[in-house]
């Protein structure tokens, strides 16, 4: 009697479970395993069919008879790590397929990888010491009526342009003289708005013009087809520019032009950095405090602050510093500024879901020493709670600080300012020099920072 009494639920089980995931576990009062269960097949069910990857249903159906294998196995239940594999089996081989993971395409590309990896093992950082000869001469484009004359003396250059003004691709005659002699000349073109156009063959590369024994040079040169495509009017007669520079090596080395700018902008990273953690930390003390469960317990007020500050600190942590960068930037402008503001909210909420955390797991047996005398809730955080939070306090600080450099960079990518800002700028232009410069300085500004916080977090804790 007792089988055939068992038997007809076994199937009833079985027979629920094939019809809906995770009804069998339910029907025998697991109700936490029957919606875990149900939730694994449904999910995975979800996914196959968003991404329309069929070969993937084989798994949805092998969780599917595991479920109905488990529901018979209660209350032991089948083994849930073969759920779990086939689970995790089915999202990444579909996140492969979503990715479009190629690893043949590292190996493919041997081209475009070597014409940025060459480069880099050149960094921009230190050039050999040069010095600079350069004068100028302004030239009308297109003429008036009555052009002024194209000669000038600068720094002993005389420099005369023939005829006075010119029109699009109208031919030029440059002559100088004051310059070194025998010596290589780089002659190039300014627009009013400061863009410099090469005027060597097709205008893509650079016009050297070598002077004789006195210093004198004479060149023929071309007023660029694109010197007016940036003009609002392309009629109205503007004074561009010709350049002639000269330069020499004097012995040594310097920063070259880029190198100051990877210093610059390291500069305004820790800056950035440094300000953003000061600012967050005085900002989280108080909402730490706020935030602490055990510091905000026994009155409904205290409780409704907890709870209310405890859902904007979550809340504003949830999202990245980057996206806070970019609306900051659309207020207040390009710069360090919305940088700044971005990793100081950020840093604030971080800062402030920690230092609730440290208070909360103080030792309560100076709290309750220091209440059971009769003191309030100010006095309780002055002379129990703040000497047991001041080293972990200080240790993650410095730790956030450690972090906000490292995120500094990324911010600069969106306008955020510091050494990002100037990488993402090299990026676009392909200097792969400057690029590695700027690598090899946030490497080392890491690296050092990492060294030294992580020698004083030690003293702290």
């Amino acid at each position: 009697m007792d089988k055939a009494e068992q038997q007809p639920t076994k199937i009833v089980i079985a027979l629920l479970s094939l019809l809906l995931p995770g009804l069998g576990q339910v029907l025998q009062r697991d109700w936490k395993r029957g919606l875990s269960v149900f939730l694994a097949i449904a999910t995975a069910l979800a996914t196959v069919t968003w991404y329309g990857k069929r070969g993937w249903y084989i798994a949805v159906i092998f969780l599917w008879l595991w479920n109905v294998w488990d529901a018979l196995k209660m209350p032991r239940g089948a083994p849930v790590v073969l759920a779990v594999l086939l689970w995790l089996g089915m999202a990444y081989g579909i996140g492969w397929q979503v990715t479009q993971v190629n690893p043949m395409a590292l190996f493919t590309n041997t081209e475009r990888a070597q014409s940025i990896i060459r480069p880099m093992l050149q960094p921009d950082f230190f050039t050999a010491r040069k010095e600079k000869h350069e004068g100028w001469v302004e030239v009308q484009v297109p003429c008036s009526a009555t052009p002024p004359r194209a000669e000038k003396t600068v720094e002993e250059i005389h420099i005369r342009v023939q005829p006075d003004c010119g029109n699009l691709n109208e031919t030029l005659i440059v002559t100088a003289d004051g310059l070194w002699p025998s010596a290589p000349t780089e002659i190039t073109w300014m627009t009013p708005i400061g863009d410099v156009k090469l005027l060597g063959p097709g205008n893509n590369q650079m016009l050297v013009v070598e002077t004789d024994n006195e210093g004198r040079l004479s060149a023929v040169i071309q007023v660029p087809g694109s010197a007016l495509a940036a003009a609002p009017d392309p009629t109205l007669p503007l004074p561009h520019r010709v350049y002639l520079t000269q330069t020499r090596p004097i012995g040594g080395m310097t920063l070259s032009t880029n190198g100051q700018y990877v210093i610059r902008g390291i500069y305004e990273t820790l800056a950035l950095a440094l300000l953003s953690t000061l600012i967050g930390a005085i900002m989280a003390i108080p909402l730490g405090f706020m935030a602490a469960r055990n510091l905000m317990g026994g009155h409904p007020l205290l409780v409704g602050v907890y709870v209310v500050v405890r859902t904007v600190l979550n809340i504003v942590r949830s999202i990245e510093s980057l996206i806070l960068a970019i609306i900051f930037v659309i207020i207040v402008g390009l710069g360090p500024f919305p940088g700044m503001l971005a990793l100081a909210i950020h840093t604030t909420a971080a800062l402030g879901k920690l230092y609730s955390e440290v208070i909360e797991a103080i030792d309560p047996g100076p709290i309750e020493a220091i209440r059971a005398t009769g003191a309030n809730n100010l006095q309780v955080i002055r002379y129990a709670v703040i000497p047991q939070i001041i080293p972990p306090f200080t240790a993650l600080t410095i730790y956030r600080w450690d972090i906000n450099v490292r995120s500094s960079t990324i911010i600069g990518f969106v306008g955020g300012g510091g050494i990002g800002f100037f990488l993402y700028q090299w990026i676009l232009i392909g200097d792969f020099r400057a690029v590695s410069a700027s690598f090899i300085a946030i490497a080392a500004v890491v690296m050092i920072l990492d060294f030294f916080s992580a020698k004083l977090r030690e003293r702290l804790v």
